[in-house]
């Protein structure tokens, strides 16, 4: 095996990976937000946990294509994106331009984003934690990055969790060859194997939940934690885009937004 191969880690195989996602990554249901009812529960869900933008400066972690970036930046934040994909961070500039937004967006690493520390006042994610391969080191990260009284939100899932509920959708939903081809996010076989590998050596390899996250956030210090579980509101939103089986799939999932403040 070559060196350049055995130099080959982890972090380098999802940073590929996402690379790989984002030239179809707008088209998915649960990715780019189709709808203005979807986009207004969205608006909620943020304002509920951080509150209103008001100018404050707002880093966007594994910002992707700019979704939630550009929500950020609609309801008044100064919002910087963050991710280690020049793919993904073209089409995310490319959609600020078009919507002729003033979003800064910048490559980095999500889990060290050699960003100076206390800057921003709020930052959030959203589907990242399950990826990380050290989770707590970066929470860390992010709690020093923050300003005091600064706001972190987490939007994430147990996207793992395989409980009767959703082994009966799929059984059901196999007999209409909803699961055939390619899976919800249109991943051929050879992009949904490199997910599988990849999921199985993050950090958190049997799913996320909401009660690990909190656990590590008590740790290092945040407070006026928040768990919100129920996010039935942009699931019904998304509904039409994700068709009947998944979005049945996604209502039983453990979902899960989390605020915190660092004191």
């Amino acid at each position: 095996m070559s060196e350049a191969r055995n130099n080959y880690k982890l972090r380098d195989e999802i940073k590929d990976y996402w690379s790989l996602r984002a030239e179809k990554f707008d088209l998915s249901a649960g990715h780019e937000i189709f709808t203005q009812s979807e986009r207004d529960a969205w608006y909620q869900l943020i304002t509920e946990h951080i509150g209103a933008g008001k100018g404050r400066k707002a880093l966007d972690l594994a910002s992707g294509t700019g979704v939630i970036s550009h929500l950020l930046f609609d309801l008044g934040f100064q919002t910087t994106g963050l991710d280690w994909s020049e793919t993904m961070l073209a089409k995310a500039r490319e959609k600020s331009e078009i919507r002729k937004s003033d979003i800064k967006f910048i490559i980095g690493d999500a889990e060290n984003t050699m960003q100076p520390l206390g800057t921003f006042e709020v930052i959030t994610m959203r589907h990242l934690v399950w990826t990380l391969v050290d989770p707590k080191a970066a929470m860390q990260h992010w709690f020093d990055l923050l300003q005091s009284g600064g706001k972190l939100l987490i939007v994430d899932g147990n996207f793992k969790q395989a409980d009767w509920r959703r082994k009966l959708i799929k059984m059901v939903a196999s007999l209409f060859s909803m699961f055939e081809g390619k899976d919800r996010h249109g991943r051929d076989a050879q992009m949904m194997k490199t997910h599988n590998h990849i999921l199985q050596r993050v950090y958190f390899n049997q799913g996320v939940t909401s009660v690990a996250v909190v656990e590590m956030l008590t740790d290092i210090g945040f407070k006026d934690i928040s768990v919100q579980t129920d996010l039935s509101t942009i699931h019904r939103a998304q509904a039409k885009g994700l068709g009947f089986f998944k979005f049945l799939d996604r209502s039983v999932q453990h979902r899960f937004a989390i605020s915190a403040s660092k004191p």
